[in-house]
């Protein structure tokens, strides 16, 4: 029989990361399980009707079961634990009622819930962890290190490397780094590792716009707060508009054009040769074609040692090299493994200028971008990532079945 997968994310089909990081997964595994979606929805994105229906409509289409509930961010704690609550009495609902074999988790908040279903109805547990979130949240500042929140979730952390048959993360170094937990050690769980993967039929090389400006445009992708360095993204701009005259920036973005403004204008530099664009998620690669090349820097804090940031796959897949710092994930070790980018180390000015300089005579050489390309189907293709997972449900279905022999 088919097995039977409830699939429960914190994040939304709504959201432009639960169209590229959810959605685009569970529709491919649709095609060997019966998959039921349990995801959390921002208000605002609940009230676009024209979105909601269109999402519906490829579930159905696919025949995939999509339930939703309201995400709730305050006040706070309060209100994740209000939706933690809604979301177990629905995930052990929506389990029961679909038989479910596997219960398929991404993150940590998905996986309290998804806990709570394994408890009640017995099915195999998936803890996609997607990072170390405790650390995130003290890396970023939002927590202090040490208080009864951080205690809190790393207990919970613990249950649910103990509770998981699967764990999946987005980078070796995950990895390397949870099977050093004193309480994993000498029994650390069964891993995959699955990086965020790219739609490789959605972002690909394009030809050359008609409207792209002449001469070297540097793009940069996606949200520029929270982890995201961008203040040391503008100093390398500024550094590059200082070398070259012809030099572009080209910015695609939801949410923060103000704040990048003002980054820009703290650093001098120059609005005019600069273009800042929001675009559906279905039309980002089609801006990638105006760039020769991206740009992304994250902060290289403990954590991020299990992140795999979603636009290095969306570059390379675009047939675009790219300038990153190293430290985060297996970002470092994938571009200079496939030589398709340059890993910096350091923010200062000489550190930048020196990336910038490899990052255009790379750029330079023949067939990079076809080479770049390679290392996207190599590293980062959707339909391998849809494998990885399948081999997962397969193995754990194959022990539930034979578990009942």
């Amino acid at each position: 029989m088919t097995p039977s997968v409830l699939y429960i994310s914190y994040t939304g089909l709504l959201d432009p990361l639960g169209q590229s990081q959810v959605l685009q997964y569970v529709l491919g595994l649709a095609r060997q399980y019966r998959m039921t979606v349990l995801t959390f929805e921002k208000p605002d994105a609940l009230k676009d009707t024209a979105q909601i229906e269109a999402t519906a409509e490829k579930c159905r289409a696919a025949g995939v079961g999509w339930h939703r509930l309201a995400y709730h961010n305050r006040p706070g704690i309060p209100a994740t634990l209000y939706d933690i609550a809604m979301g177990m009495r629905r995930g052990i609902k929506l389990a029961k009622a679909c038989r479910a074999d596997i219960v398929h988790t991404r993150s940590y908040i998905a996986g309290m819930i998804g806990m709570a279903v394994k408890r009640e109805t017995g099915a195999r547990f998936i803890f996609d962890m997607r990072g170390f979130w405790p650390d995130e949240r003290v890396d970023g500042g939002i927590w202090k290190a040490g208080s009864r929140r951080y205690k809190f979730f790393k207990g919970i952390e613990r249950r649910l490397f103990t509770s998981a048959d699967h764990v999946v993360s987005l980078t070796r170094a995950g990895v390397r780094e949870y099977e050093q937990f004193d309480y994993l050690a000498d029994n650390p769980p069964p891993s995959t590792v699955i990086p965020t993967c790219t739609n490789l039929e959605l972002f690909r090389p394009t030809e050359v716009p008609d409207d792209r400006a002449p001469g070297f445009t540097i793009g940069y992708v996606g949200s520029a707060g929270s982890w995201y360095m961008f203040d040391e993204v503008t100093r390398a701009v500024r550094l590059l508009f200082e070398k070259r005259q012809d030099a572009r920036f080209h910015v695609v973005n939801k949410g923060d054009h103000g704040f990048i403004r003002n980054c820009l204008n703290r650093h001098g530099v120059d609005l005019e040769r600069t273009v800042i664009r929001t675009v559906p998620y279905g039309e980002v690669a089609t801006e990638i074609a105006h760039m020769d090349a991206g740009i992304f820097f994250i902060k290289p804090v403990w954590s991020k040692r299990a992140s795999s940031p979603t636009r290095l796959g969306e570059f390379l897949a675009c047939g675009k090299p790219v300038l990153v710092n190293g430290n985060v994930g297996d970002v470092a070790e994938s571009v200079g493994e496939t030589q398709t980018g340059i890993a910096i180390s350091a923010f200062d000015d000489a550190t930048l200028q020196d990336g910038l300089d490899r990052l255009l005579e790379l750029t330079e050489k023949p067939g990079i971008s076809a080479r770049c390309r390679d290392a996207a189907e190599a590293r980062f293709s959707l339909e391998g990532g849809i494998q990885s997972y399948s081999a997962i449900y397969d193995r754990l279905a194959a022990a539930i079945d034979k578990r009942v022999e």
